[in-house]
């Protein structure tokens, strides 16, 4: 059974594996330039070549497009090709029991899956280390890689990812029982999961910390108006203090903690905009106040800016808490996928 698997789905594993090791090999000869660059200078942000920013995207990219491409080419087919041609019963006749049957197609792939992301992960945490060490509080204005930009393109991650889309698609293909259908389900949901796990899940599975902060021009990150457009309250963001740190909620609130907008006579602070058809010269500060006199009447009046965020020290735990929620629940439609072919499929 195991020569059999790895016969049906060589080809697909032959092309993933080529651009795997492809891409290996660019980083590899690349990447320890970079390590000399972060070594001799101090901001190695200032010594980065198009080419290296390029390179740097293009890790993210082949990183979250990788799990997809298996999970609808690898996964999706698995079972639905050998139920659509009617295959699978010659196996079955053959002595080969259908936990077997299935235990041995959803091990060879999975962890040939794991194993082919896996040298892709590697190969791009290594070569990105030496800007995700790096101390700057814009880093070079690359996405540091706790933010959920980065966050699973780097570490152990991406090879859940990869396993949970080959379980899925296998599990898909065993309900649908049609190979085309089973792999746009795949995709869809695939994709799905790379948007909400970030979004809703990925902020839970660490402690975060808080910070309630005064407000002063170093903290300050940017002012921006409300969502509703012109006349709209004023909001402010700021930084943590730290580098690398992925802030999930920057409120103002009031003297007894409540969140709301900047005073209206904050709006005197800022710079007025320039006029239509002009070009906009040096930003001056517009009212009797200056920006420091601003900040000082804002903490006078008890507003403050609370922070949530993610510490950077929490990116490994987040990574092995994140690879082992994905394991759980590619176990859990491992489990299921069994139980539908023993009672369910013929």
């Amino acid at each position: 059974m195991i020569w059999l698997t790895w016969r049906q789905f060589r080809a697909q594993a032959a092309a993933v594996a080529a651009v795997a090791v492809a891409f290996a090999i660019v980083l590899a000869a690349t990447g320890p330039r970079l390590a000399d660059i972060a070594a001799t200078y101090r901001d190695v942000f200032d010594h980065l070549t198009a080419n290296d920013r390029h390179l740097f995207y293009t890790g993210i990219v082949v990183m979250a497009v990788a799990p997809v491409i298996i999970g609808v080419f690898w996964g999706a087919p698995l079972v639905a090709r050998e139920l659509e041609a009617g295959t699978h019963r010659l196996a079955w006749t053959q002595s080969v029991t259908r936990t077997r049957w299935l235990a041995t197609k959803l091990g060879v792939t999975a962890l040939a899956a794991a194993a082919a992301v896996g040298l892709l992960t590697f190969a791009v945490t290594w070569w990105s280390q030496p800007l995700d060490a790096a101390l700057s509080s814009t880093h070079g204005s690359l996405p540091s890689r706790l933010t959920p930009v980065s966050f699973a393109m780097r570490g152990v991650v991406p090879v859940g990812y990869a396993v949970f889309a080959v379980v899925l698609g296998a599990t898909v293909g065993a309900v649908f029982r049609r190979t085309l259908p089973a792999m746009a389900v795949t995709l869809a949901v695939v994709i799905f999961v790379q948007i909400a796990v970030p979004t809703w899940i990925r902020a839970h599975l660490a402690p975060t910390a808080e910070q309630t902060v005064m407000f002063d021009r170093e903290r300050l990150d940017g002012i921006s108006i409300g969502d509703t457009g012109p006349g709209s309250p004023l909001r402010m963001t700021v930084n943590t203090g730290g580098v690398g740190n992925w802030v999930l909620s920057n409120q103002t609130v009031d003297a007894s903690g409540r969140a709301t907008d900047l005073p209206s006579w904050f709006g005197a602070c800022l710079p007025a905009p320039p006029a239509p058809g002009t070009t906009e010269g040096p930003v001056k500060v517009q009212g009797p106040d200056t920006m420091d006199a601003c900040f000082q009447r804002l903490n006078a009046e008890g507003y403050r800016q609370h922070l949530v965020y993610q510490p950077a020290r929490n990116f490994w735990p987040l990574q092995w808490a994140e690879l082992a929620l994905y394991l759980a629940v590619s176990g859990l439609l491992a489990g299921f996928c069994f139980w539908w072919t023993r009672r369910r499929l013929s």
